[in-house]
């Protein structure tokens, strides 16, 4: 089982200051994947340690984190010890990480906000 490395850009967000969205703000995040683009779950338990993410964004700095589940919610965290900084994803196993699809991930101030995986390759 290989590791994939998915980016995703923010897309489009209508009634929000990133309305025409912003391609220099989003994720980079490594994880294993289905042959069909989904959260490989076994492949998860197996090498989580290796599941990582950054955010980006040009007016801040990267935020290094992990990709993490509790039950059957996934969520991105940038502090183990903390989970005030949790960054929920909308339905993230269910989401099919193929170029063009869409992801909604929370951000901080717990606006969701979409972002389209523009890039997916063997880590």
């Amino acid at each position: 089982m290989t590791l994939s490395r998915i980016v995703m850009r923010l897309a489009r967000n209508p009634g929000t200051e990133f309305a025409g969205g912003d391609d220099h703000r989003g994720y980079s995040l490594t994880a294993p994947l289905t042959a069909d683009g989904f959260l490989d779950e076994a492949a998860y338990g197996a090498r989580k340690a290796e599941c990582v993410v950054r955010r980006f964004a040009p007016d801040e700095a990267a935020a290094d984190g992990r990709l993490a589940r509790r039950g059957r919610h996934w969520f991105f965290d940038y502090d183990a010890a903390d989970t005030d900084d949790d960054e929920p994803v909308h339905r993230l196993g269910e989401h099919r990480f193929a170029i063009g699809e869409y992801v909604t991930v929370t951000d901080e101030d717990g606006r969701p906000l979409t972002y389209k995986v523009m890039e997916v390759v063997a880590a």
